[in-house]
């Protein structure tokens, strides 16, 4: 089965996370965290910066790794570098998406996420918990 390698940007605005919904393919219609392939000889975070410069007219800073989800989708394997950042220069102007909706903690459910991201939502659950000084 083909491996495909992409990374995965979790925009945070204060509270606020960042879901883009596919406007395109096998996926459209579902929501997952903006970015995408990794070009060779490119890192995870040297793809997320890219992408995001390329789907989001924006640059990010701050990334921290947050997790790599590894997924099995019917026709090929995903593996997914997944870091948080912020927006440090420029306004969204989103060129690849149907939709993008900003979501709180509280509602990080209210969208239909991709198989993979979803490993992705409950990782991030994890760290606002922990953020908060909650426990698991």
């Amino acid at each position: 089965m083909k491996t495909i390698k992409v990374a995965a940007a979790i925009i945070r605005k204060g509270d606020k996370i960042l879901a883009a919904q596919r406007g395109y393919g096998e996926f459209k219609d579902g929501w997952e965290f903006p970015g995408g392939k990794l070009e060779l000889g490119e890192t995870g975070s040297q793809a997320c910066i890219r992408e995001i410069s390329e789907e989001l007219n924006v640059a990010i800073n701050g990334l921290s790794r947050l997790c790599t989800v590894e997924h099995d989708y019917e026709t090929f394997h995903l593996s997914m570098e997944c870091f948080t950042c912020h927006i440090s220069d420029g306004e969204i102007n989103d060129s690849e998406h149907e939709n993008l909706r900003w979501l709180d903690a509280s509602n990080l459910w209210t969208v239909e996420w991709l198989p993979a991201d979803v490993k992705v939502v409950k990782e991030l659950e994890n760290l606002l918990k922990i953020e908060k000084g909650e426990k698991n």
